[in-house]
């Protein structure tokens, strides 16, 4: 079963070619490289809390140390969570 990454969940737009893109840029998530494939998902679609400059709550945020609040309480966050338990990577 294919999973969801945080752009298609949340529907930001800031995924390459999204309609966001061009006035917000491309998400940290969306082209991080190095996470591509943790917790099953494309770049850092589905480790966005660990990616730098992602749109939550409708603001642009930091690193994890920053945001890990916001994070920890995300219907997304909480979702992947759910879906790779026992592998899920934090």
């Amino acid at each position: 079963m294919r999973k969801l990454n945080c752009w298609e969940f949340k529907q930001c737009g800031r995924q390459p070619g999204g309609e966001k893109e061009k006035e917000l840029g491309v998400c940290s998530a969306a082209s991080e490289i190095k996470f591509n494939k943790i917790n099953r998902g494309v770049n850092g679609g589905r480790y966005c809390w660990n990616a730098d400059g992602t749109l939550c709550e409708f603001q642009i945020h930091g690193t994890f140390a920053q945001k890990q609040n916001i994070c920890r309480n995300c219907d997304f966050y909480k979702l992947v969570k759910t879906e790779e338990i026992p592998s899920f990577i934090e």
